[in-house]
């Protein structure tokens, strides 16, 4: 799963997942945000294997802070990393119940479907967000890269605009990868603006802190190609496309192996935590290129 990206929900009514925290798929705090603001360097190719693959997570509360105007969280999420042959698509869709302090019950389901270039440079996307079963939201268009140089990002709904990416820019797929090869190398601390077409401002900054490898265990899956001996502890935290704020909207945790499964998360967004469990686990027919 990506960190993406993916893969925010705020206060009340305005309270919605954000695909950016599952795509992923991931935290670093507001002492790194100047490395955010500077142009990257280009990075050496990977050599990671991604296994296109479908999974569902179960959305449950974590901890509550004191205060907190969250009671109960209750949902479902479907993810579908796949590939194209010539890029990936993701699929990701949330129902999720949201139950206030109040009293008060918010539905809300987010549809998010997106194809990527595999050399990074060319991205599409469509998203859906709906509260109450009434369209509260709807995002698409298109965005190209001229490699870590910046470029632009291209809105025909809900209205026709364009918004500059800046330079470090990456898609969700090529970011996924990227950070696994560098985990895999020993790196410990990665950070760039990620633009996943979720939100309306553009790109976002998201830090990732990665951990020592460890072995990993109750993993289900239909698919044991799929298994894999040990994976990488990671933090993500995800910054406002506003330049000027330098604190994270929210920030994750999750267990990622290096074929790019996420095995579960946990969402923090200061008050209150999303819980993310993997219920199902299959491979993704792959495509006669």
């Amino acid at each position: 799963m990506q960190q993406d990206r993916s893969p925010t929900l705020r206060d009340a009514s305005e309270r919605r997942p954000r695909a950016a925290a599952f795509a992923a798929a991931a935290s670093a705090v507001a002492s790194v945000v100047s490395l955010l603001l500077a142009p990257a360097e280009p990075l050496a190719a990977t050599t990671v294997a991604i296994a296109p693959h479908k999974a569902t997570y179960l959305l449950t509360l974590g901890t509550t802070s004191a205060g907190s105007p969250v009671s109960d969280v209750n949902g479902r999420m479907s993810f579908a990393w796949q590939d194209a042959c010539d890029g990936w698509t993701v699929e990701q869709r949330f129902e999720v119940t949201f139950t206030y302090t109040e009293g008060q019950t918010v539905e809300m389901s987010t549809s998010y479907v997106t194809w990527e270039a595999k050399d990074g440079e060319s991205y599409r996307f469509n998203v859906r967000k709906m509260v109450n079963g009434q369209l509260d939201e709807e995002l698409r268009g298109d965005a190209t890269l001229d490699g870590l140089k910046g470029g632009v990002a291209r809105y025909t709904r809900p209205e026709e605009k364009r918004v500059d990416l800046p330079a470090g820019t990456m898609f969700p797929s090529a970011h996924t990868i990227l950070l696994l090869s560098l985990a895999e190398q020993g790196e410990t601390f990665f950070s760039r603006y990620i633009f996943d077409g979720s939100e309306a401002a553009g790109a976002a900054g998201v830090s990732a802190v990665m951990g020592r490898r460890k072995p990993l265990e109750g993993l289900e899956t239909k698919s044991p190609e799929l298994k894999r001996p040990d994976a990488w502890p990671v933090h993500l935290a995800f910054f406002p496309a506003d330049q000027q704020e330098y604190l994270p909207d929210y920030e994750t945790a999750l267990t990622l192996l290096d074929n790019g499964i996420v095995q579960g998360m946990v969402i923090d967004y200061g008050d209150f935590k999303v819980t993310a469990k993997l219920d199902s686990l299959e491979a993704a027919p792959k495509p006669p290129c």
